[in-house]
């Protein structure tokens, strides 16, 4: 008698502890180096530059490889970014603004003569900026 109320004290305090494990690791947020990010993120919206129009390309280019280098950190799934923002786009405020941003750095990398003033490229920096900051990273 006394080994069956032992057993089912065991069986008992293993089912805590497996519980406790579970609750621990599961639906934990993932905790991205903020200051490395912040300091990424302030570089590049540093190189843009009003009278340098290289620079609006540059900057929708790099802070886009930022957000993915976030996305891919994090292990969402999916092979492309596009991939990995669809299946974080429940953490983005302003989803349609980082989806025009990251429309646009497609149209940079593919279009031959696809043109951004500064303004676009400022947009696409705040939406930038505010997809990192959902998602932790700044």
């Amino acid at each position: 008698m006394p080994s069956v109320v032992l057993l089912i004290i065991s069986i008992i305090i293993i089912g805590v502890l497996v519980f406790i494990a579970i609750s621990l690791t599961g639906n934990k947020a993932y905790e991205f180096d903020k200051e490395e990010y912040q300091a990424e993120f302030l570089a590049i919206e540093n190189t843009l530059i009003k009278t340098n129009e290289l620079s609006f390309n540059a900057v929708i280019i790099e802070a886009d490889k930022l957000l993915d280098k976030a996305l891919m950190e994090m292990g969402l799934p999916g092979k492309t970014m596009g991939e990995r923002m669809k299946a974080a786009s429940n953490k983005f405020t302003q989803n349609n603004s980082v989806w025009y941003a990251h429309k646009m750095r497609n149209q940079i990398a593919h279009e031959r003569n696809f043109k951004v003033d500064y303004n676009k490229a400022a947009h696409a920096l705040k939406a930038y900026r505010q997809a990192l900051k959902d998602l932790g990273a700044i």
